[in-house]
């Protein structure tokens, strides 16, 4: 077989571990393709991609198309003459993209695939109160995250692990992962298992204001898990009234306490240093929350300069 000429995809911090990996053990990555730079925050600074910023530091050609079906873009892609593309964490690509090289376009989903298919499947395992999860890499077909899977790798998900803690155990794994792919692309030896369409399929939907919120209805664990599954980011986020006042409260570290009671639900029961808010199973006690204008702060930290009434409760 020819030596690999690799194309890579990608965008967020993620990709950029597994771009390092290749890039570090040797393989030849010919060009890069990132998302564009677009405006962001309240400035609108110019923002540029993770992948970028790696990419401009190791002086690797560097793509950005707005649109991946641009003729131009497409006979530039062609010109690196590339035997293979991997991508990580990007976007769903045009047939005219994915078919281009000799060996094919291989993705790596941070899921045990065909579970969590989808745009935020390291949240969504968190969130769902998943025991295990891993990574999956398969050669990309015309749907998303449907394609034949090349290998995977299975990790437990630790009782209190958030999502921040097992990005980085899966960009890890994933690694391995993709180096094992590239491996056996190179000698030729790539076995495939296509994937089974079950009933009990869980879909990674990607994150937004409404599913980020969270509801105070469900049991205890569940609040427990979608405040874990969203931290650091993009956070789990709530109201909290207090007579007049209201907040847009982001929360990024609880505890569950199951405990039968007959106390009314949703009222927040606060001290000089604890805040604890009551559900139907228990208590959620919170230990780190960002009200609106501050940073990200200990519960007691925060305490020092807000005072809730005993009224207080959230929405």
């Amino acid at each position: 077989m020819e030596a690999l000429r690799i194309v890579f995809m990608g965008t967020p911090d993620f990709a950029v571990g597994i771009l390092d990996e290749i890039y570090t053990s040797g393989y030849n990555v010919v060009a890069v393709i990132t998302a564009p730079d677009k405006p962001a925050g309240r400035g609108q600074k110019v923002s540029v991609s993770a992948v970028k910023t790696y990419a401009l530091e190791k002086n690797l050609a560097l793509l950005q198309p707005t649109n991946l079906k641009d003729e131009q873009f497409l006979a530039e892609l062609a010109s690196y003459n590339a035997n293979l593309q991997v991508v990580v964490a990007f976007r769903m690509l045009p047939e005219a993209v994915w078919k281009m090289p000799k060996y094919g376009t291989f993705n790596l989903h941070a899921s045990l695939l065909p579970q969590y298919r989808g745009a935020a499947p390291i949240n969504w395992a968190l969130i769902n109160g998943e025991k295990e999860t891993g990574v999956t890499t398969f050669f990309i077909d015309d749907k998303i995250d449907t394609g034949a899977i090349i290998l995977n790798k299975t990790t437990p998900i630790h009782p209190d692990e958030n999502a921040g803690n097992l990005h980085d155990r899966l960009q890890s794994i994933g690694s391995e992962v993709v180096i094992e792919t590239l491996e056996r692309i190179a000698q030729g030896n790539v076995t495939t298992t296509l994937q089974t369409e079950t009933a009990d399929l869980k879909t990674a939907y990607k994150l937004n204001k409404d599913n980020c919120k969270i509801n105070w209805d469900n049991p205890g664990l569940s609040i427990h898990n979608h405040i874990r599954g969203l931290s650091p980011y993009p956070a789990a986020w709530t109201f909290i009234k207090d007579g007049e006042n209201e907040w847009n409260v982001k929360i990024y570290e609880a505890r569950f306490r199951s405990e039968t009671h007959t106390l009314p639900l949703y009222q927040i029961h606060a001290t000089k240093k604890e805040l604890s808010i009551i559900v139907k199973d228990g208590y959620i006690d919170i230990l780190s929350l960002q009200f609106p204008g501050k940073k990200r702060m200990l519960t007691h930290e925060l305490l020092n300069g807000i005072q809730l009434s005993a009224k207080a409760f959230v929405l």
